[in-house]
């Protein structure tokens, strides 16, 4: 339940004047999950360029994780340190590579923001500030990073593994696990991040574009749910049945 008499109290001011650019920026981003409810494992790589003459540390956000690992340009460090709930981690040069792994509990996350389980899925809500919870990162609306994702989580209870962009692989695993990599290749901002993994159905539909790509639509839901989805469906199509190029870059 929400507190209002505290959030009152304590209101979450946020001026046009105080903005300052990030430090530091995040042009790729790749995110390797294995799902599981209780215990998830969350390994983040992240391309890091210094943004601006300074010689401030990496700050990254975070909430409710537990921090496991911490490499800078393949290199274990234990000199990173947990301020408030930010992961600070000192940088000398002007670009790294840093990843970091983190567990986290979708089952036990009651607060529906970052990755949580719903209905026997996982989901996740990252807008404003959920992707925090997912992993360290810079969670700001102007940091804006192209995602490349992983998943492995067991197929019988998740069969459908969905993150952003396109699909690019799949397979499966022998202990009864199977994977799927997505890519999305339009830089975006943390809080559009978007994953699942449940037992899902589809209602799917195509169409051609102007200059005559092929493309497919698709509408996830619970199987009992799906019935209801034509409509959804449709109001994806463009309504002459050919679509610009520009306005259906990925579906």
């Amino acid at each position: 339940m929400l507190d209002l008499q505290n959030s009152l109290a304590h209101p979450l001011v946020i001026r046009r004047e105080d903005y300052t650019p990030p430090e530091w920026l995040v042009p790729e981003t790749s995110l390797d999950f294995v799902l599981d409810p209780s215990t998830t494992r969350v390994t983040a790589t992240l391309s890091v360029t210094r943004n601006g003459d300074h010689a401030s540390p990496l700050r990254l956000d975070g909430a409710g994780q537990k921090p496991l690992s911490v490499t800078v340009d393949g290199v274990a460090i234990n000199d990173w340190r947990i301020d408030g709930e930010q992961l600070v981690i000192p940088l000398a040069g002007a670009a790294h590579v840093v990843e970091t792994q983190v567990e986290i509990a979708p089952d036990r996350n009651t607060q529906l923001m970052g990755l949580y389980a719903s209905g026997g899925n996982l989901c996740t809500q990252c807008e404003a500030e959920g992707f925090r919870r997912i992993t360290y990162f810079p969670d700001r609306p102007d940091v804006l990073s192209v995602y490349s994702v992983r998943m492995t989580a067991d197929r019988t209870h998740f069969p459908v593994l969905l993150a952003n962009g396109d699909p690019v692989a799949q397979g499966q695993l022998d202990d009864g696990r199977h994977w799927a990599t997505w890519h999305d290749p339009f830089p975006k901002p943390s809080y559009l991040f978007a994953l699942v993994a449940g037992d899902l159905a589809v209602n799917r539909g195509r169409f051609t574009t102007m200059s005559g790509r092929e493309v497919s639509l698709g509408i996830w839901v619970r199987e009992a749910d799906l019935p209801k989805t034509d409509h959804a469906l449709k109001a994806l199509e463009p309504r002459d049945g050919v679509g610009r190029d520009d306005l259906w870059p990925r579906i």
